[in-house]
């Protein structure tokens, strides 16, 4: 009996480009002015990674998922997917709240938890995860303790 086994090719299409003053990462602000700008004008969650190499230059940001008004689906491999493939040394994820308050969910809590326990498995950085809102600015994971 003989057996057809698929071959692959993974292929990595660049959708656009995200113009920026910052060519590195210095903190969670500068990741938040990304974010915010990259998020502006969404209307449901958007669950975004940035991905930095060892220098914390960016390689790229993603669009990981797109739920609804106040949540998203996501789950570690699809953050992480894409590290691998423009290998990213660290990544940075965020997520926008529409109703406007930043505060952590207990959701966002546990969610970050199964973060950086993948990361760390995976040999990668967790740096932080950030919550933006239009109005109110944003929450760091790591600032409040939180990683």
């Amino acid at each position: 009996m003989v057996f057809e086994i698929p071959i692959y090719q993974v292929v990595l299409v660049r959708k656009g480009t995200l113009s920026s003053q910052m060519d590195i990462i210095y903190s969670s602000g500068d990741a938040a002015k990304l974010f915010k700008s990259y998020l502006h004008g969404v209307d449901r969650e958007h669950f975004v990674g940035l991905y930095l190499d060892s220098a914390n230059h960016p390689l790229g940001i993603h669009t990981i998922s797109v739920g609804i008004v106040n949540s998203s689906l996501v789950h570690p491999r699809e953050v992480f997917k894409i590290a691998f493939m423009i290998n990213a040394v660290s990544v940075i994820v965020a997520h926008n709240h529409p109703s406007g308050d930043p505060t952590p969910s207990t959701a966002d809590k546990q969610l970050t938890a199964r973060l950086v326990q993948a990361a760390t498995i995976l040999g990668i950085t967790f740096q932080d995860h950030l919550i933006i809102t239009e109005q109110n600015g944003y929450a760091s994971f790591a600032k409040r303790g939180l990683l």
